[in-house]
C-alpha cells in the first residue's frame, strides 16, 4: 500500500484515547481488539496485513464495531510509519510479529528486523510521546530454547519430564532464558527490551510468553499455528504432515482465555510493571501432537492421512507453562479445556470455511 493511502494518524474522536493493538488484524490480535471494543474502548488497529487471510479479520472487526475501530496500515519496522498511531494510545499491546521458527531460518535478517527493532520502534514511540502508557509484549515459550536439559521420560503417546515437580506444574519463569534459532533470538531480545525499558524508563511494560493458542480467527499454516492448521487440513480432506515423532507435548490454550490474560495484566500492570509471565493452557491442557490429532480424527469422523518427518529446529520435547504466577496474582485461570475449545474451532471453521451444512452438524454431536 502507499504511503498516499495510509492514514497519517488515527481519527480518533478529540477526548478519546484509544489502545493500540499492534498485530491487531492477526489471529489474537483481532480477538483482543475485539473484547476491548465491546467494552466501549476505541482501538488502533494497526497491522501491515501481511500474513494471509487477515484482512477478513479487520474487515469482521470495522463491520461489527464501526468508528471506534480505528486501522492504521502500517509496519512495525518503520518508525516513521508508526509513530503518529501512538500520539494518543493510553495502553499498547504489542502483537506484530514475525512468527514461525522456519521462516526465521530462512530469512534471519527479516525475522530480527520484524521482532527486535519493530519492538524496539514500539517502544520507542511510546517512550517519546512521554506519557508512558503500559506496553504489555506478547513473547513465546520458545524464549526457554530447546530444554534439551530436562530429562524426559518417553511414554506410549507422550514425551513427560522425570521431575515429578516439573511434571505436575509445568515450567516457572524462574526457567532460564537460552535463546535458539534466530525466532527465538529475535523475539527473545524484544522480551528483554520490553522489560528493561520499565527499569530504565519507567514505562509500566509486561511480558507474557506463550505457548500454543488457537482458536477461531485463526488462520493456521504448517509453519505457525499447528492446531488450526490441522483442523483445516482435516476437515479439507488433505494429509497431515508431523515433524518428530508426534509425541511432543504442549499446553494448548484457546484464545478466549489468552485475551482475558492479556486484560488482566493490563488491570494490573501498576503492581506487575517490568515482569515477565507464563501463558498457556497448563498441566489440565497438556497434550501431546498425537493426542490432538485423535481428537482431530473424532471430531471429522474418519482417519486423516498422516505423515512423519524430521524434528525441526529448537522443537521442545515438552512445554507445559507453570501458571501458577498467574492465577495467584491476577485470579486468572485457563477455563476452556481443550476437547471443548477444539471442537469450538471446528464448528468455526466448518461455518466460515468450509460452507456450514451437514458437516457442521456432525461435529455438533461430538461430546466435549
Amino acid at each position: 500500500m502507499s504511503m498516499a493511502t495510509k492514514p497519517a494518524a488515527p481519527n480518533v474522536a478529540k477526548d478519546a484515547l484509544p489502545v493500540v493493538v499492534t498485530g491487531g488484524s492477526g489471529f489474537i490480535g483481532s480477538s483482543l481488539a475485539d473484547s476491548l471494543l465491546r467494552d466501549g474502548e476505541d482501538v488502533v488497529i494497526l497491522d501491515n496485513l501481511s500474513r494471509p487471510g487477515v484482512e477478513q479479520n479487520l474487515a469482521w472487526l470495522t463491520e461489527r464495531h464501526g468508528a471506534r475501530a480505528h486501522p492504521v496500515l502500517a509496519d512495525v519496522r518503520d518508525f516513521r510509519d508508526i509513530e503518529a498511531a501512538f500520539a494518543d494510545a493510553k495502553a499498547v499491546f504489542h502483537l506484530a510479529a514475525q512468527t514461525a521458527v522456519t521462516t526465521s531460518l530462512v530469512h534471519p535478517v527479516d525475522d530480527f528486523e520484524a521482532n527486535a527493532r519493530g519492538t524496539l520502534n514500539v517502544l520507542e514511540a511510546v517512550r517519546k510521546v512521554g506519557k508512558k502508557a503500559p506496553v504489555i509484549f506478547a513473547s513465546t515459550n520458545k524464549v526457554y530454547g530447546a530444554l534439551e536439559d530436562i530429562g524426559m521420560l518417553e511414554l506410549d503417546e507422550r514425551y513427560v519430564p522425570a521431575d515429578e515437580n516439573m511434571r505436575a506444574n509445568g515450567i516457572g519463569e524462574g526457567r532460564p532464558l537460552d535463546f535458539c534459532t534466530p525466532y527465538g533470538c529475535s523475539k527473545g531480545v524484544a522480551d528483554q527490551y520490553v522489560l528493561d525499558y520499565a527499569k530504565s524508563y519507567g514505562i509500566p511494560t509486561a511480558v507474557l510468553r506463550m505457548s500454543c493458542i488457537y482458536g477461531p480467527r485463526q488462520f493456521g499454516t504448517e509453519d505457525q499455528g499447528w492446531v488450526a492448521h490441522f483442523l483445516i487440513r482435516a476437515l479439507g480432506g488433505e494429509p497431515i504432515s508431523i515433524y518428530g515423532d508426534g509425541k511432543q507435548v504442549r499446553d494448548i490454550l484457546h484464545v478466549d482465555d489468552a485475551v482475558s490474560a492479556y486484560r488482566a495484566v493490563l488491570a494490573n500492570i501498576a503492581a506487575i510493571k517490568g515482569r515477565a509471565f507464563n501463558l498457556g493452557g497448563g498441566p489440565r491442557n497438556a497434550v501431546s501432537i498425537l493426542a490432538v490429532l485423535g481428537e482431530i480424527e473424532a471430531l471429522v469422523g474418519h482417519p486423516v492421512e498422516t505423515s512423519f518427518g524430521e524434528w525441526r529446529a529448537g522443537d521442545q520435547y515438552f512445554f507445559v507453562a507453570d501458571t501458577r504466577k498467574l492465577e495467584e496474582e491476577l485470579s486468572w485461570q485457563a477455563r476452556v479445556r481443550w476437547r471443548s475449545g477444539l471442537r469450538h474451532l471446528a464448528e468455526w471453521l466448518v461455518d466460515n470455511r468450509f460452507g456450514g451444512g451437514p458437516l457442521l452438524q456432525e461435529k455438533r454431536k461430538v461430546r466435549a
